[in-house]
Formats: C-alpha cells, structure tokens, sequence
C-alpha cells in the first residue's frame, strides 16, 4: 500500500475536514507566532527572517494535515530541521499521523522527527541545556505524542466496532423477531385453516342432504337448513378471523382457547350431527396431564381424518380409537371404507391437508402415516405422552 492510497481520508473525515483544517490552522499559527517571538526576544540575529519564512510555510501546510497527514507532516519534518518555528506543526503532524495511521508508519514518522531535531539542535544549539538532554527531551516528546494518539486511535477503533457490534446484534434481533413473529401468525393461520375445513366439510354434508333428499319432511329440511345458515354464519367469522391474524402485526395465541384432547368427543358429536356414523373408542388414562401442544395436535389429526372423510367418503362410517397413558405414547387410529365409486371429492380441497398435518406431528416430536389398503382408507399418528 503506497503513501497516496494511506492519507486517502475517509467519508466521516470528509464531512469534518473543514472545521478540522481551521482549528489545526489556528492552533498551529499560534504556536508558530510563540515560537517566533520567543526567538526574536532571543536576539537570534540574521536567522530571524529564516524562522519567519519557515513559519509561514508552515502555517499553509497545517491545515492539509486533515486530508494528507503522512506526506505534510513529513514536509513539516524537514522544515523543522531548519527552524524551529516548524516543531509545534511538525509534532502536530506526528499526532495526526499516530491517530490515523497504523503504529509502525507513526513510528517512523516519529523517528523522522527525531533525526530531522538532531539536525536542528546541531546547527542552532538550544542555550541553557546541553545537546544530550535537549535531545532526550525530544525524544521523549515525540514518543509520549505518538504513544498518545497511538491510543486515542486504538479507542476510536474499539468504540467503532461496539457501534458496529451493537448495529448487527439489533438488526439480528429484529430480524429473529421479525421470523418468530411470522411464525406464529402463520402457525395460528394453518389453525384457522383446519377448523375452517372441518366447518365447510360439515355445511357440504348438510347442503349435500338438502340436495340429495328433497322429499325430507318440512321440520328436517328447515332443521337442515338451519344448520347449514348457522354454520355459514361461523364460517364468516372464522374467516373474518383468520385475515385479521394476518393483518395484525402482535397476534398473541392466548387470544383464542386452543382446544386440546378432551374436547374430540364434541368434535366427534359434530360430525355424527352432520349424519357421519362415527365410532369412538377412548381407551386413554390420564387425559389431562397431556401436554397442551400434544392435545392440540392429536386434535387436529382427529378433526383432519374426520374431514377428509366427509370430503372423499362422504356417507361412510368412520372409526376413530385413541389409545395411550403417561410415560408412553398416544396413538390415534382413524379408518374408513374407501367409496365404493370414483366420484370426486364432496367438498374441494387443497390437497395438502395430509402435508401441512405430517409436518405439524413431526414438530411435535411424532410420526404421522397414511395409507388406503384392503378397501379403507388408515391415517396413524404417535405422539410422545411423557409422564
């Protein structure tokens, strides 16, 4: 890396450059001017004009320390060999270059210095100190500065990167907020899914009976018809429901009653209502202390089998046996005879039902299998039942 690429400034020292170059320009100037009267009460003869020419030739380089610190503080060097008019400039230089450039290149600018008083304090020797201390004490002066802004370089550096540090951890954060957040509103949206295809699936049997039996009896058409506005009217709001957990930004889950194993029995009676012959068998001990997540679950295999069992074997009769305890598994068993004829589903679906199910046992820690064998139609899901 060359000189030119090093005092290349970058963009923060660009926005400052100009207040920068003024109070390095006043500075500098009156350190000049206290340098050059000194040395005019000194009585220094002829070397008088010589000090005032190097001092305003440093004065017009100061103020380019901001833009170019290595290359003028070393022209400032080289006039301080001759003058010491250019030493308060020329030190402030080696500051600059300390807080702006690695150390090694400070360093060397540093020992420039050093050299370039050498040759100072040779041809015009400092009265009242001998030429050994003078020079310690310039050496001396140019390492604590150089040390200085050696430290105050290492500071900004470690304040920048906190900055730094802190813009990713909460740009991380919000993002991992952003995905949870949309994760649950997606979770609590497949919910709604579910028990708005359960609700459908029951208005298509009940639309279907209408169709299918025109000669029912006045009391059972308006009974059916009844149900099927009712359920309209939940299916609306269910709906309505779902777009607004997708519009709101903090849907929080506690906000709807989640329901859990017990309540199968009423999803069951829901579907015997809709003139599905449902057989169920609960030969679970200790219901209650299942795990509300593995309740939900094994809800919603039960209400997904009984669904596509009104939608693809409407009419069919449909078993459902849950079985399990604590300390072992729950496992749940759902079948029915295939339709006797290649007619298409009751009701239409997405197809993906069994997909978006499989995928939620398996983060409940379960398995999920679905087969049609010997003319039914077998959906088996285990989930874990710790005790």
């Amino acid at each position: 890396m060359d000189e030119t690429t090093l005092d290349q400034p970058g963009p923060g020292a660009l926005r400052r450059a100009p207040a920068a170059a003024g109070v390095v320009a006043v500075t500098a100037g009156a350190l000049i001017t206290a340098t050059v009267w000194g040395r005019f009460t000194a009585d220094v003869g002829g070397l008088l004009a010589l000090d005032i020419a190097v001092g305003v030739a440093s004065l017009l380089l100061s103020p380019l320390l901001v833009w170019r610190p290595v290359a003028v503080t070393l022209a400032l060097t080289v006039l301080a060999a001759l003058s010491p008019a250019a030493t308060p400039p020329a030190t402030m230089g080696a500051v600059q270059v300390a807080q702006r450039r690695p150390f090694r290149l400070a360093a060397w600018v540093g020992v420039a210095g050093v050299a370039a008083h050498v040759v100072q304090g040779l041809w015009q020797p400092s009265g009242g100190i001998s030429f050994g201390w003078w020079l310690l004490l310039i050496s001396l002066g140019y390492a604590a500065l150089i040390g200085w802004g050696a430290l105050a370089r290492a500071r900004r550096d470690l304040l920048e990167s906190l900055r730094e540090r802190a813009r990713r951890a909460e740009a991380e954060q919000g993002r991992r907020v952003a995905e949870a957040r949309m994760m649950e509103r997606t979770r609590i949206a497949r919910e709604m899914h579910d028990v708005l295809a359960h609700r459908l699936s029951l208005l298509a049997t009940y639309a279907g009976a209408l169709e299918y039996r025109p000669d029912a009896p006045p009391e059972k058409l308006s009974q059916a018809a009844g149900v099927v506005r009712a359920g309209v009217h939940q299916a609306l709001d269910e709906l309505r429901e779902v777009i607004l957990l997708l519009r709101t930004e903090d849907a929080a889950e506690e906000d709807r009653p989640q329901p859990v194993l017990d309540d199968v029995p009423r999803l069951v009676e829901e579907s015997r209502d809709a003139g599905t012959r449902v057989e169920l068998r609960d030969e679970t001990t200790g219901a209650s202390s299942l795990p509300p997540s593995a309740g939900r679950t094994a809800y919603r295999v039960v209400q997904e089998g009984l669904t596509n069992a009104r939608k693809h074997a409407g009419g069919r009769p449909v078993r459902v046996v849950l079985e399990g305890r604590p300390g072992s598994r729950l496992v749940i068993d759902i079948r029915n005879p295939l339709p006797e004829d290649d007619a298409g589903p009751l009701a239409p679906g997405s197809g993906t039902g069994l997909v978006g199910l499989t995928e939620r046992v398996r983060l409940a820690g379960g398995v999920l299998d679905h087969e049609a064998a010997a003319g039914e139609f077998r959906l088996r899901a285990w989930l874990p039942w710790p005790a």
